[in-house]
């Protein structure tokens, strides 16, 4: 990995990110439930976009062993965070089984977003 603090620092925003807005849109989360299960996934692929993109850009060889690389270590900082803000006394209270299914799953997009990236990269790098 190019620099593991900047990667380690990327991902905390990773997950901060979208944990502000959770907390800002929280009440839509028992008014509007679509719509909170809705913006939630896409505030996450914004933050892994712009931190995959300015990670990806120090990348000078195999970009997507660097993308899934990053992409894992981002997922695993964020359930490691997460995890116990949902399952011990946060606002949502749910169980594992709970969080895996929903919230889990939805983190499963950052490795592929920075898969993605990665190839986008690695495409462009070989054209030049």
């Amino acid at each position: 990995m190019t620099s593991i603090p900047k990667a380690v620092l990327f991902g905390f925003f990773v997950w901060l990110i979208p944990f502000g807005v959770a907390f800002v849109i929280y009440p839509l989360h028992e008014s509007s439930r679509p719509l909170f299960e809705s913006i939630m996934p896409v505030s996450i692929a914004i933050a892994v976009v712009v931190f995959g993109v300015r990670h990806l850009r120090a990348v000078q060889e195999q970009f997507v062993w660097e993308g899934a690389m990053v992409g894992l270590l981002w997922l695993v900082i964020s359930v490691i965070i997460d995890a116990p803000l949902m399952l011990l006394g946060g606002p949502m209270q749910m169980t594992v089984g709970q969080y895996a299914a929903d919230i889990g799953v939805t983190y499963l997009m950052i490795p592929v977003i920075t898969i993605g990236l990665a190839a986008a990269r690695a495409a462009r790098s070989e054209t030049q």
